[in-house]
């Protein structure tokens, strides 16, 4: 059985959090080395807000502000952040990275999300 080490204890230990995948991770890690940033002090911020065709749109954001009550989910090395709030809609999502004729981009994979559109970047729950 995996176990899963949290930043604040009082987290229940079944809680899955934002899932990051390998090839997401990685082209973080190149993000990260493009614009010079500081690797041990950048967080991956990943959140929602309201607006997109279809009510939410998600919102990712490398930044080296983490607030005390952000929940702190660390996946291939990355360290994921996400406030409270946007966990409710965001609890067991995964972030994938796709490079494809089609386009390349980071994707969803939302199990709460009833609808969403076709970009891919907003949903409803």
């Amino acid at each position: 059985m995996a176990t899963h080490t949290h930043d604040h204890p009082h987290a229940a230990p079944t809680e899955t959090g934002i899932i990051l995948t390998e090839g997401a991770a990685r082209e973080i890690r190149n993000i990260i080395q493009q614009q010079e940033l500081d690797a041990d002090k950048v967080r991956l911020r990943v959140g929602v807000k309201g607006g997109g065709c279809s009510g939410f749109s998600y919102l990712l954001d490398l930044t080296e502000s983490q607030k005390d009550s952000d929940e702190v989910f660390e996946q291939h090395g990355i360290k994921v952040i996400v406030d409270p709030k946007s966990l409710l809609y965001l609890n067991g999502t995964t972030v994938d990275f796709k490079d494809e004729i089609m386009g390349r981009g980071f994707v969803f994979q939302n199990p709460n999300a009833t609808t969403s559109c076709g970009c891919g970047s907003s949903f409803a729950v």
